[in-house]
């Protein structure tokens, strides 16, 4: 994976990290941070070139239950990815970044839209366990 597609995978999860917000407010759920980049916490005095420090975030009902993790691959592994979880649901899927499409689940653009339905699904999955 070169620098630029990189780049792009990490700003295409930003703008997941948007819709995750985006998705809390609108349904009054929470958006939580679950984990930072190992190297932004073990950075020293180095600086940080990354979008974000948010490696792995969850939407999560009014009690703290998480519906939907978000995680993305840290930037010492090979290939990289940004996967979903739904855990009531069991469902995980893999989005990768592809030029000219954005982030694909299979051959199936991610849109914003796509993930809010995502989202509802497995936030209706968590009300029925």
């Amino acid at each position: 994976m070169g620098y630029e597609h990189e780049k792009a995978l990490y700003e295409a999860w930003v703008e997941l990290l948007s819709w995750m917000r985006a998705y809390a407010k609108e349904k009054g759920v929470r958006f939580e941070k679950e984990a930072d980049f190992p190297d932004f916490i073990y950075r020293m005095e180095r600086p940080y070139d990354l979008p974000t420090t948010i490696m792995t975030a969850s939407l999560s009902d009014a009690l703290g239950e998480p519906f939907l993790l978000a995680e993305v691959s840290p930037r010492h592994a090979q290939l990289k990815r940004i996967g979903l979880r739904l855990p009531r649901a069991h469902i995980h899927l893999h989005a990768h970044y592809e030029p000219g499409k954005g982030l694909v689940t299979g051959r199936i653009p991610l849109t914003k839209e796509r993930f809010f339905a995502l989202a509802d699904r497995a936030r209706q999955a968590l009300a029925l366990a």
